[in-house]
């Protein structure tokens, strides 16, 4: 049982103060454009990022091949 008597929530008085948020059509689509806009960033920036793996992939593969290659040369000529 609370120690002040009141049957309202302490939690429940400051609610009913907060100014509530009024979307305009407008200010809605510049809000899911602005939305879009951040998603295609990420995106492309992630997009970019598994490109760079890839390639960076690609020539670790073939930096072994070469070397493999040279050191098959070397073994020949001994």
């Amino acid at each position: 049982m609370p120690a002040h008597g009141s049957g309202v929530p302490a939690s429940a008085a400051p609610l009913a103060n907060r100014p509530t948020v009024q979307l305009t059509p407008g200010s809605a689509l510049a809000l899911a454009a602005g939305g879009g806009a951040v998603v295609l960033v990420v995106g492309a920036v992630l997009v970019s990022m598994l490109l760079a793996v890839a390639i960076t992939g690609v020539s670790v593969a073939l930096v072994a091949v070469v070397l493999r290659l040279l050191l098959k040369d070397l073994a020949k000529q001994r």
